[in-house]
């Protein structure tokens, strides 16, 4: 299939409102769409997302959907942002998880102090970013800054980025002080160690700093900050957006697209199996119980997935368009549904894979690419519902709260 034109849009989007910009986004993702199918063994193949996806996502403007105008972003709700990757995961969720982490990295950077903003987009604001948000960087606090070395891991579409994003604990007196360090590629080495089962394509290698290198102050940003909204970048970026909260935004940049890759397999799994008789029995496919259920139950964990995104997304929105501070309480609810999703989204999609028997174990049966996938996502620490939920519950009976990551 050879690749239809996208409609590219301009960075600067003075002469068009929110609502084209928006439409022209929804459209390109679903052009895109075909080729992500088509691709799908060739990601996977790679371990890393073909050159040609990541160009056509830059021209369609889905790294720039939240990233600032000063930059020529778009600035746009983060509604959008979800919505686009949920359509791109019909096709592949390894492109989608990789737009997810990475896009998400555009509207992070709009947190930093200006100053770091101009070392990444000053010359290109095309530049990407990386991370890993594991705490374990070795961090010595020096004059204007930080010595910083380690190993980290799961740095998805890092071979795409010339930045990272990496995590580390600074030295505090007092309560603890998690960063993170925004350090240039010329510092840190990938280790090409992706090696997977699932989300194949997302390119997720280990970074190292073997040797400290520099991180002056203004390249890190608190993770209070984040909680807060109280970023450095909100003196030069004055849009709502960059007073959301960043633990609420990024984990369900990791979730989302499990929702687009369950949406995809089910309209496969229709086409393949409303046809399809028994190989053992004759019996059609179609009026097997089990799989009448697992797919209208896989439908229902769609709508519900979104309606509680469209949900939570409103509501924080909305108290970061009215200038409020976010009730604890009500954090570690909606934090709670954001880790539901991939398990939920896991749970249908295991209940298609049972149902249509053995064809789905054969490399290249769309729900095969699916299975493995939203698994390899469930697994992503930040979407485990138990621990989110037994915070929850836990406060709710009185106990303190675990988690300030919301």
């Amino acid at each position: 299939m050879s690749q239809q034109p996208l409609s590219a849009i301009p960075s600067n989007t003075g002469t068009l409102n929110a609502e084209d910009v928006t439409q022209k986004l929804l459209e390109n993702a679903r052009d895109l769409v075909p080729l992500l199918k088509e691709r799908q063994a060739l990601t996977a193949a790679l371990g890393v997302l073909p050159d040609d996806t990541i160009n056509a996502m830059m021209d369609a403007g889905f790294f720039r959907i939240m990233q600032p105008k000063r930059y020529g972003g778009f600035e746009l709700d983060p509604h959008v942002f979800f919505a686009v990757q949920q359509i791109l995961a019909e096709g592949c969720m390894s492109t989608a998880w990789v737009l997810g982490v990475v896009a998400i990295h555009n509207w992070q950077m709009g947190m930093y102090d200006d100053r770091a903003q101009q070392d990444v987009w000053g010359e290109n604001t095309s530049t990407l970013i990386s991370s890993s948000y594991m705490p374990v960087g070795i961090v010595e606090k020096v004059d204007d800054g930080f010595m910083l070395s380690g190993k980290w891991g799961f740095s998805s579409g890092s071979k795409h980025c010339d930045w990272a994003f990496l995590g580390g604990m600074a030295p505090s007196d007092g309560a603890p002080d998690y960063r993170t360090f925004l350090v240039p590629k010329g510092d840190y080495e990938i280790i090409d160690n992706w090696n997977v089962s699932g989300l194949e394509g997302t390119g997720s290698n280990d970074i190292l700093i073997k040797d400290p290198v520099f991180v002056p102050e203004y390249r890190t940003h608190k993770s209070m900050d984040g909680f807060t909204g109280n970023n450095p970048g909100c003196t030069v970026n004055a849009c709502y957006l960059f007073t959301l909260p960043f633990g609420q935004i990024f984990t369900r940049a990791v979730a989302c697209s499990s929702i687009g890759a369950l949406k995809g397999v089910i309209d496969n799994y229709v086409d393949v199996n409303k046809d399809r008789v028994g190989l053992n029995d004759g019996a059609k496919i179609a009026q097997d119980p089990n799989a009448q259920m697992a797919v209208a139950e896989a439908m229902a964990i769609i709508q519900e997935c979104q309606s509680i995104l469209k949900d939570d997304l409103d509501f924080f929105v909305s108290e970061a368009k009215a200038g409020n501070t976010l009730d604890i309480n009500e954090r570690i609810k909606r934090r709670f549904n954001a880790a539901r999703i991939s398990k939920k989204c896991a749970d249908s999609v295991n209940a298609l894979f049972i149902a249509c028997g053995a064809q789905g174990i054969f490399k290249g049966h769309p729900l095969n690419r699916a299975w493995l996938d939203i698994n390899a996502g469930r697994s992503h620490v930040a979407n485990n519902p138990f621990k989110f939920g037994r915070n929850l519950g836990g406060t709710l009976l009185g106990l303190e709260n675990t988690d300030f990551f919301l």
